[in-house]
């Protein structure tokens, strides 16, 4: 089978020559069943997610052993079964997420890790669901219990978990407020219906809310959807309500912010640190029913899964060059099994 195999540490983007951190090979073995309830899958579809790239730079707070496989979540359908397997047939069509591998034609999962993709779904988005939709879920539903007609602000909206919260904050029938940067990534938040986009690249963040707040006549942002970090943070902290909640999801902007025990002593805030693949192990029952509920929302169209690049297995370096230059709007997947190349934008 195709593997995409990391054999040392390093950049993602670079070409897949000596230089890379990768060897693509085509005649990896074809991983065999290793339990009663093993499923292989055939992979058709494995999402690009930020802490994939960090962990081939070494950079991510799991460091597997190399050689590894990366990847994590993934779509496909299923190639083989145990002889105990009872929830799946040979053909079902599946999404999971895995510690390492999904960057591989085959994958090995226990048929308790695998979601069954509801018909209508399209197999390719369901391969890009689990871990942005996953995180902003849990964010949202879960944690920050974020209530209808509360407002949501959201930062870096365009990328792949900016993008879940808002439409998981509009479906939970919250005011959603969205910051980007660019006029594509703006346009398509607006055909979202976000209540308020605010582009980055045009204007002060601070004054724009506010002026959409007073407009609206709210008082503030209830909770603060974060996955940037840096300077964004501490001036979104300037428009948060008392009680608010504060998602700590990650640092794109590549700066831990700071955030003052004191004012949240004073404001009553809330703030929560979000690692969302430890659910898988500390709170199993509310990952798999959060999953559950996002491809229910999928099938259902409450919401859509944007993919604004799609690769094939040997254009990763170009997949990981688009997650790093913050050209996604949405999600970058590698897909399988098409016969052109599929390095375009969609």
């Amino acid at each position: 089978m195709e593997a995409l195999l990391c054999k040392k540490l390093g950049d993602p983007t670079l070409p897949l020559d000596d230089s890379s951190p990768f060897t693509l090979i085509t005649t990896h073995p074809i991983p065999e069943l290793d339990s009663p309830t093993s499923v292989r899958v055939r992979v058709r579809a494995t999402s690009l997610n930020y802490a994939n790239y960090l962990q081939i730079l070494g950079k991510y707070q799991e460091k597997p052993p190399l050689p590894f496989i990366p990847g994590s979540d993934y779509s496909g359908v299923v190639d083989s079964i145990g002889p105990k397997v009872t929830k799946f047939k040979v053909g079902d069509p599946v999404c999971s997420i895995a510690a390492l591998g999904s960057f591989a034609q085959f994958i090995i999962a226990d048929e308790s890790h695998l979601f069954r993709v509801p018909d209508g779904c399209d197999l390719v988005a369901a391969g890009a669901l689990p871990v942005a939709y996953g995180t902003s879920h849990v964010a949202l539903v879960h944690r920050a219990q974020l209530q209808p007609n509360q407002v949501l602000l959201v930062l870096g909206a365009a990328g792949g978990v900016g993008l879940a919260a808002v439409q998981i904050g509009k479906a939970c029938g919250a005011i959603v407020i969205a910051v980007a940067r660019g006029d594509e990534k703006v346009q398509l938040l607006k055909n979202l219906g976000i209540d308020h986009v605010v582009d980055l690249s045009k204007g002060n963040v601070i004054e724009s809310v506010k002026g959409f707040l007073k407009a609206r006549k709210l008082k503030g942002v209830d909770v603060l959807y974060d996955p940037v970090g840096g300077k964004l943070t501490k001036e979104a902290m300037k428009l948060l309500n008392w009680g608010a909640h504060i998602l700590v999801i990650g640092f794109a902007s590549g700066e831990v912010p700071v955030i003052p025990a004191n004012i949240a002593l004073v404001k009553n805030w809330t703030i929560h640190g979000l690692y969302w693949g430890s659910y898988q192990i500390h709170r199993p029952i509310v990952f798999e029913d959060s999953l559950k509920e996002t491809l229910s929302w999928l099938a259902r169209g409450l919401i859509t899964i944007n993919v604004s690049h799609a690769f094939s297995l040997s254009e990763a370096n170009l997949a990981f060059s688009a997650l790093k230059d913050r050209k996604a709007i949405g999600k970058v997947m590698v897909i399988f099994d098409d016969k052109k190349s599929v390095r375009s934008k969609l």
